[in-house]
């Protein structure tokens, strides 16, 4: 590869780092908004929904160091940079590859498993003060009342009433009664909210890692040719 040739590799694969730390903040920022989604609603998703957020969080920080990194051995022209930081991108995408994955074959225990954490939870509604904010947080956010209809209730308050974070628009002092709830149930609501984030996470995570592969060609054909202009020196 000529001089030129070997310039234009070096700022494309510099530009592309910068493309790359951008990249890695967003993938940290939108495993932090899904992490604390996530959260809001912990009650009711199992431990390993939370595993694809705290993927897309630790490869964000790692993402940006290492286009740190090969920006670096871009300009400073280091064959051993360069290699690591080819090496760095192949395992991070990897890891993304398998995030991604992951995230999509979580879909098909979505239902299944929001059902049940709904059930269980609900009869401990009013004995478990976090499990009855987690609720009241639910109903409120989404606009939805028990886990499929608001008469999931009837087997907690046999008065005719509701929890009041079923009526948004009720004053505090009145009770929630069913004609002015929320009609609709959370779970089809919130199992809808699930699937976008984990078709998001599988999403992000298989096209920035594939992206990356352009870094590897590149840093690749950088180091190649440092490596034989040391050669013919």
């Amino acid at each position: 590869m000529d001089s030129v040739g070997m310039s234009c590799v070096k700022y494309l694969l510099f530009f592309f780092n910068l493309l790359f730390a951008i990249s890695g903040i967003i993938i940290f920022t939108v495993g932090i908004i899904i992490q604390n989604m996530y959260y809001n609603y912990s009650q009711f998703i199992d431990e390993k929904f939370f595993s694809a957020p705290m993927i897309l969080i630790v490869v964000g920080v790692i993402v940006f160091v290492v286009a740190f990194f090969g920006c670096c051995g871009a300009i400073q022209e280091s064959n051993f940079m360069l290699i690591t930081f080819a090496v760095l991108l192949f395992l991070i995408f990897l890891m993304e590859v398998a995030g991604g994955v992951a995230g999509y074959l979580m879909q098909k225990d979505i239902d299944t498993m929001l059902k049940q954490r709904m059930d269980e939870s609900m009869k401990k509604y009013n004995e478990n003060t976090e499990i009855t904010n987690s609720w009241n947080v639910l109903q409120y956010d989404l606009n939805c009342c028990g886990t499929e209809s608001l008469k999931d209730w009837e087997k907690i308050y046999n008065n005719g009433t509701v929890p009041y974070s079923c009526c948004p628009n009720n004053p505090v002092d009145e009770p929630c009664t069913p004609d002015k709830a929320n009609k609709g149930g959370c779970l089809g609501v919130l199992k809808q909210l699930l699937e976008k984030n984990t078709t998001l996470v599988g999403g992000f995570g298989l096209g920035v890692a594939f992206t990356q592969l352009i870094g590897v060609v590149f840093a690749c054909c950088l180091a190649r040719s440092i490596r034989k202009e040391y050669e013919t020196v």
